[in-house]
């Protein structure tokens, strides 16, 4: 796309609906990081075991993974927009209920909900933002959305830490009093229904509505977004696009109709989706005060921890805003699974050096520092590369018939992924031990390097018609 089309673009309107549809990542952010510092609320409230604190904090995902799988088909049939207003609902639902749960099986049911509206948002959010984007800057663009959910993320933290310093403790008793981590959930509500409304401002994706027929509907919103000469040009080009193979979207269409085998893009993004869950980062953002109080911090400390991996996240995400356009999305990638694979590997090296101290471990000074700077350096080099590249790719590199669907099974795969390596941390880290857990995150970070240089197709550039599977 060159220039000329960026200026007769309404940069403005763009960047307005962008604004409203990465709040969609920013709900991703703060449902998923809440759980952070409510773990010792729950495990007290609930007299949870080690497998329980897992499927506590492992519960949203089953509702991620369901919720990616059918947004992506439910997308094509009601639209980016609609899906997106249904997650909105789902968020506010579970927002009051997960903090007014009276019983572990309850606050499971609610976060299980919570994660409907997740995964439907971590799919359709990159989607939307590709589909109303030039190609030029769609990849600072979608980017974005990673921005919104380590700001999510970061804002989760900030509020559980100021309810837990105000109140005294995540256990202590808050505003009409109820404990604070009841309250952590309950703050969910303010920019769930934000979300909500602010998504009654925005149109509806025009390849979609070029999908269902509605032509003319499609052409006002490309005229408001390209103006009126490109607006001809982008219809019929999807117009042809939509032609070469003209059907009701199917889950089938991922099959190559030659050879009967799943598409070779299907497999590339099934396998971004499920590295990027594999390099251990949610372990980070789920579990990342109880991992530093393992090795001798406070909670007080530990929740400042937190608040720094996320600034420095949001920093990180940042500079991939203002390069992925013009060095691409596949270099990046490869930085940053090098980068993880070392500074995880250092991580592991550190806690191996840890001592057994009143049944826990305790690093010295200095090991503390090494796998604290280490740690932070991996968060700094996830959200450079694969935080927000694996997101931006999803919502492009699949062809038009087939983006819904491809995108229901990669972010399937990649919630399950999550859960897979979420609920299995803490039992991995009470029996093998943390040194042997970083160290599989550390050597999937290696493999992940060797992944995208072999199967992985830059897209920098390219137009969505121009995508090939």
């Amino acid at each position: 796309m060159d220039k000329s089309l960026v200026a007769r673009t309404n940069i403005g309107f763009i960047a307005a609906i962008v604004a409203v549809a990465t709040i969609g990542g920013f709900m991703f952010g703060y449902d998923s990081g809440v759980i952070n510092g409510t773990q010792e609320g729950l495990n007290k409230a609930f007299e949870l075991s080690k497998l329980g604190t897992g499927l506590n904090v492992g519960a949203i995902l089953i509702g991620c993974a369901i919720g990616a799988y059918a947004a992506g088909r439910l997308a094509d049939m009601m639209g980016r927009r609609g899906v997106m207003m249904v997650s909105a609902v789902l968020f506010v639902a579970s927002a009051l209920a997960a903090g007014a749960a009276d019983s572990s099986a309850q606050f499971i049911v609610a976060r299980i909900i919570g994660g409907f509206g997740v995964g439907a948002a971590s799919v359709l959010s990159p989607v939307y933002i590709s589909e109303v984007t030039p190609a030029s800057i769609r990849g600072r663009l979608s980017s974005l959305q990673q921005i919104m959910i380590i700001i999510g993320l970061t804002g989760a933290f900030v509020v559980n830490y100021a309810l837990a310093h105000y109140a005294g403790g995540s256990t202590a008793e808050f505003w009409s009093g109820f404990p604070a981590w009841r309250w952590m959930f309950w703050m969910q509500f303010i920019p769930a229904t934000v979300y909500f409304l602010a998504l009654l401002s925005i149109p509806e994706s025009p390849r979609y509505l070029m999908m269902k027929g509605r032509e003319q509907d499609a052409r006002r919103v490309l005229t408001r977004l390209f103006g009126a000469t490109e607006a001809d040009s982008k219809v019929q080009e999807i117009r042809v696009s939509l032609a070469a193979d003209h059907h009701r979207p199917q889950l089938s269409d991922l099959l190559d109709r030659h050879t009967g085998r799943v598409r070779a893009v299907v497999w590339a993004g099934i396998g971004l989706a499920v590295f990027q869950q594999l390099v251990g980062i949610n372990i980070v953002f789920y579990y990342g005060a109880v991992l530093w109080q393992s090795v001798g911090f406070s909670e007080d400390d530990a929740l400042k921890i937190n608040i720094l991996s996320g600034s420095l996240s949001i920093v990180a995400c940042l500079v991939t805003v203002f390069v992925i356009d013009r060095i691409g999305r596949k270099p990046i990638l490869l930085i940053g699974s090098a980068g993880m694979a070392v500074t995880l590997a250092i991580v592991a090296a550190s806690f191996a050096t840890a001592d057994l101290v009143d049944g826990g471990l305790k690093l010295s000074d200095d090991a503390g520092l090494v796998a604290l700077i280490s740690a932070n350096a991996y968060v700094v080099f996830f959200n450079f590369s694969w935080g927000p590249v694996m997101w931006v790719m999803l919502g492009e590199m699949f062809p038009n018939q087939i983006r819904g669907s491809a995108l229901a099974v990669a972010g399937f795969a990649q919630w399950i992924a999550n859960f897979a390596i979420s609920v299995s941390f803490p039992a991995l880290a009470a029996s093998v031990g943390l040194v042997v857990t970083y160290g599989f995150y550390a050597a999937s970070a290696f493999v992940s390097f060797f992944f995208v240089r072999s199967l992985v197709r830059e897209t920098r550039g390219l137009e969505l018609e121009q995508m090939r599977g």
